[in-house]
């Protein structure tokens, strides 16, 4: 009986680990649902928060350089 493998202990840590992180998943999906709910924004990759409107991310216009021409 001593002779046994590791491989029964390495499973049931590899199980416990993947729990954890279901259950870590979990609770963000719950936290992200319930911020929602309360209109919190979420951070954006940048980090401000702040959603932008297409406006912001439409390139300058060209009319600029067209009216120092003479």
């Amino acid at each position: 009986m001593a002779s046994r493998s590791r491989t029964t202990f390495k499973k049931r840590q590899k199980e416990i680990a993947r729990m954890e992180k279901q259950r870590d998943k979990a609770a963000k999906r719950m936290q992200r649902k319930a911020d929602k709910a309360a209109g919190i924004v979420e951070p954006d990759e940048d980090g401000t928060g702040d959603i932008e409107s297409p406006e912001e991310d439409a390139p300058e216009t060209v009319e600029s350089a067209d009216s120092h021409t003479v």
